[in-house]
């Protein structure tokens, strides 16, 4: 990506209580490296699990936590874009439709269908990060963000930053 962009990167936690609490850290460089603002919703009531729908359930929450921040150029997100070679949409390509912008799936295990993943080895790891895209975001450049993606580990630091905030590991700015 060239020029200023604007990348946010997202996750969901939810609690017993049928409730969850969605994080984003946006940040102002395609590498995640550069944090500009952080953002915590609670969101009460959840749909409940459904297997094969989980966007019902997640895709709400990331649209409450997104439109706290600033607009955004892309959204990382912990799962999968799309789930087969034929685009079968997952959460991530029910974000880029519902958001109107390019998302970039982060999964990290694999998916039985989604052999079109590109599969990313972060920090030394042994275990890939399977990468696949939707609205109109090029997976081979996805991967290559990916890698060079901010952070020593597995898991880029921003991800891994919004995943500590959705479980409550680390203090919020502000709960919403």
């Amino acid at each position: 990506m060239d020029g200023p962009v604007i990348v946010g990167a997202v996750d969901v936690h939810y609690d017993d209580a049928d409730g969850a609490t969605a994080a984003l850290v946006v940040c102002t460089d395609p590498a995640l490296a550069t944090v500009a603002s952080e953002h915590v919703t609670r969101i009460d009531r959840v749909a409940p699990y459904e297997p094969g729908a989980l966007y019902r359930r997640e895709l709400p929450c990331i649209e409450a936590v997104v439109a706290l921040g600033p607009p955004l150029d892309l959204l990382v997100v912990d799962g999968y874009a799309t789930l087969d070679a034929d685009g079968r949409p997952g959460l991530g390509a029910r974000a880029a439709h519902a958001l109107g912008i390019p998302v970039v799936g982060v999964a990290k295990t694999p998916f039985r269908a989604a052999t079109h993943a590109a599969e990313v080895r972060r920090g030394g790891a042994t275990r890939p990060l399977y990468v696949t895209t939707a609205g109109g975001f090029d997976v081979d450049e996805a991967a290559r963000l990916v890698a060079a993606m901010a952070g020593p580990y597995r898991i880029p630091t921003a991800l891994a930053r919004a995943d500590h905030l959705a479980r409550g590991r680390d203090a919020p700015p502000t709960v919403r």
